[in-house]
């Protein structure tokens, strides 16, 4: 099985971007500690404090559905349900 690489961008809203960016750093922990992640990075962009760079490396399919399906149940989930996903997905 081949790895899984996700990249893109996240849009906040402007009134979640705090609760959003409190949030960040347990879920970056979480995710990184899955079996399976290679990689995984969010950087705030220094032009637009709303929008979030990602970049996912996950060892094969199955880490990488997995980890969605982690996400989907999370505190981190439910938190960002009104952010703006903006991903493309490689194998």
């Amino acid at each position: 099985m081949s790895k899984v690489v996700l990249k893109g961008f996240i849009l906040v809203p402007t009134h979640e971007l705090t609760v959003v960016k409190h949030a960040l750093g347990r879920h970056t922990q979480l995710t990184r500690e899955e079996l399976g992640c290679i990689q995984f990075d969010v950087t705030q962009s220094q032009e637009n404090p709303c929008r979030f760079d990602v970049y996912e490396v996950f060892k094969n399919k199955d880490a990488f559905l997995q980890h969605q399906a982690r996400v989907q149940s999370s505190d981190w989930g439910r938190l960002t349900v009104n952010v703006e996903r903006h991903y493309e997905v490689f194998e």
